[in-house]
């Protein structure tokens, strides 16, 4: 497996490579090598077991020879910041990832990771995009984007504050050193939270040696599985969004080279993450709550999140001036929002 000094190494013969692309696309035959691909997912090594890793696997036994993904994980082969242009230029070929996190530049990418509040459930994601219209809006945006195909959207966990010091209340998280996404961060900034952007593998480091307070990056499944739950001992039942939205994309022309089956094959393996991700996350929420044993739980009062709830809603107003693309998605989230309220539980409870 190529580290990430040969990757880089070898990075300027990009363009040499790509144009043997045609020759690597083919299906494999007798005596001929399987097309190959790297894969950079934005998770480390132990999340990625559980959110891409299964898919991978199954996705290789079944290429039965004609093709081979390798997978490396959080900034291995190219900083995490830098993934879409890695992958536009063709050094990589394909990405699982939220659009914000690696800088898109679509006006979309704003929703990508937790836009806050747009989300209750993690089946909200997939209703979202299959059933209300944000899949075809997500292929017109990346259509004006050269390099880059825009492949599948899911959902992940909620946002939750996991942190070294209680937090009760909105004064609690005043001048907090948090690591989280763009765009939660810039929402959270309007609370006195100070966003901080490290490389995933240093986040439990920052924490130990007091450059962080506390992470809004995850649920409690992930604190566990990734090790956070021993560094920071409290984690804030309220949340900033029920479910990350995550996105697999791929460059344009390694996709388009593909024989149909493989695309297709592709296409299963993706919603098998996806299904894999609402019962793991589901599930391992409720049940870390009930018998974790790391974390304590604290909750700031109904009444006083509110008032996050309320921001959020104008920062909602604020993005949709972006652009009359921006404007369609936050309508989209208005007009579903209502919909599931009107609908009462349990799609909402309040």
């Amino acid at each position: 497996m190529t580290n990430r000094r040969d990757f880089l190494k070898n990075a300027g013969l990009a363009t040499a490579a790509a144009a043997g692309a045609t020759t690597l696309a083919a299906p494999a035959v007798h005596g001929q090598s399987p097309i190959k691909w790297r894969l950079q997912t934005y998770a480390g090594p132990a999340l990625a077991e559980h959110v891409i890793k299964p898919s991978i696997d199954a996705f290789n036994k079944v290429a039965n020879g004609e093709m081979e993904i390798e997978l490396y994980t959080a900034d291995q082969l190219v900083p995490t910041s830098e993934l879409f242009r890695a992958m536009q230029n063709g050094t990589i070929d394909a990405v699982q990832s939220d659009d914000d996190s690696i800088a898109a530049p679509v006006d979309v990418s704003v929703f990508g990771g937790y836009f806050p509040f747009a989300t209750r459930y993690s089946l909200d994601v997939p209703v979202l995009f299959n059933q209300w219209g944000l899949k075809e809006i997500w292929e017109e945006a990346y259509a004006e984007v050269e390099g880059v195909k825009w492949l599948s959207a899911g959902s992940w966990d909620p946002c939750h504050f996991n942190t070294k010091d209680p937090i009760r209340s909105l004064e609690d998280l005043k001048g907090k050193r948090v690591f989280t996404f763009p765009t939660a961060g810039r929402f959270l900034s309007r609370f006195g939270v100070v966003p901080v952007t490290l490389p995933w593998e240093d986040v439990e480091v920052a924490v130990q040696t007091g450059e962080l307070d506390g992470i809004a990056w995850s649920g409690i499944t992930e604190d566990y599985t990734v090790g956070w739950a021993d560094v920071t001992p409290y984690f804030l039942t309220n949340n900033i969004s029920g479910a990350w939205i995550g996105s697999y994309f791929a460059n344009s022309e390694r996709w388009e080279a593909l024989p149909e089956h493989l695309k297709t094959l592709f296409n299963l393996c993706m919603d098998s993450s996806h299904y894999y991700r609402q019962h793991w996350y589901w599930g391992g929420e409720a049940k870390l709550r009930v018998e974790g044993t790391k974390m304590q739980l604290t909750t700031i009062p109904d009444a006083e999140w509110q008032t996050v709830e309320d921001e959020a809603h104008k920062f909602w107003d604020e993005i949709a001036q972006t652009s009359d693309r921006t404007a369609r998605v936050v309508e989209i989230f208005r007009t579903y929002s209502a919909a599931m309220k009107k609908a009462g539980p349990p799609y909402r409870y309040s």
